[in-house]
Parts: structure tokens; C-alpha cells; sequence
């Protein structure tokens, strides 16, 4: 029979893990936007109008850019590198929870300033509320599997300072 700490231990690694893969996965679908845009505008009678016009315009616009200004994209391969880099940080806490628990508070806050940068950078760079309420939505989920590890990276311990001998 498992003990109270190695049940929780595992509850943290498989959220962990969770949170490192889909980090990742968000993260390397910045490489093919424009081959990802071209699916959608195959499939454009699947969304709703004003969504369909908003991807009509994105990607004519990627295209436009990867076009004439390939370079350009390099951003968006940094913005795919940046979340594997990130990703990695948390293998911290996959070995040694306790110590590292402070990645997922990082992990955490990061989550939460999702909101001001796309309530403030959509705007300018007139992003439509509903795809700002969507980069929002990565911040929301993106917090669940943090928070339910810390929580119970603070019964672990709290667990460990009880049985210290």
C-alpha cells in the first residue's frame, strides 16, 4: 500500500507532466501558423462569420508576410523556443516538489499576466475582445494544474516537517 507522501508525489508528477506537455505542445504550434491558417481556411464554413473574417485576415496577412518578409517569422520560432525553455524549468519540480515550488508559483503569476497583456496589447494591436478572451482562456487552464500542485506540494510539506524524526 502506497504511503500518504508517495500518493501525493504522484498526483504532482502526473500534473506536472500534464502542464510540461501541453506547455510544450502550445508552444510548437507557433512554427506553423501559416500551414495551420491554411487548414482553417479550408474548413472556414466550420466557425461562425466574424470568425471566419478574422482568419480570412490573418492569414492573408501571414502569408502576405511570410511572402515577402520570411524573417519575420523568426519571432514566432523564439515564441515556440520560449515555451520549451519554459517547460524545462519545470523539471525542477517533477524531482524535487518541495524545493521547487517555486517554479509553479512562477508558472502561476505567469498565468495571471496573460490577462493585462492581452487586455492591453490586444486593444492596441486591435485584437477582437473574443480572441483576446481566448489568449485569456490559456491563462485560466493553464492556472488549474498549478495551483492544484501547489496545494498539494503544501500538504507534502507539511506532511514532511510532521514525520521529521
Amino acid at each position: 500500500m502506497k504511503t500518504q507522501e508517495q500518493v501525493l508525489r504522484g498526483k504532482i508528477k502526473r500534473w506536472i507532466i500534464f502542464f510540461i506537455v501541453a506547455l510544450i505542445l502550445s508552444g510548437i504550434t507557433a512554427f506553423p501558423i501559416e500551414s495551420q491558417l491554411a487548414i482553417a481556411m479550408n474548413h472556414l464554413d466550420l466557425f461562425p462569420l466574424t470568425i471566419q473574417h478574422w482568419l480570412s485576415t490573418i492569414y492573408h496577412a501571414v502569408k502576405t508576410t511570410n511572402d515577402n518578409f520570411p524573417y519575420l517569422a523568426y519571432g514566432t520560432d523564439w515564441l515556440a523556443f520560449a515555451h520549451i525553455v519554459i517547460a524545462t524549468a519545470f523539471i525542477g519540480p517533477l524531482r524535487d516538489p518541495v524545493r521547487n515550488i517555486w517554479v509553479i508559483q512562477f508558472g502561476m503569476i505567469a498565468c495571471i499576466m496573460v490577462f493585462p497583456l492581452a487586455f492591453i496589447a490586444g486593444p492596441i494591436r486591435q485584437i477582437p475582445l473574443y480572441w483576446q478572451l481566448i489568449d485569456c482562456s490559456f491563462g485560466l487552464i493553464g492556472i488549474i494544474p498549478l495551483y492544484i500542485c501547489y496545494r498539494n506540494i503544501k500538504k507534502l510539506e507539511s506532511l514532511q516537517t510532521t514525520t521529521l524524526p
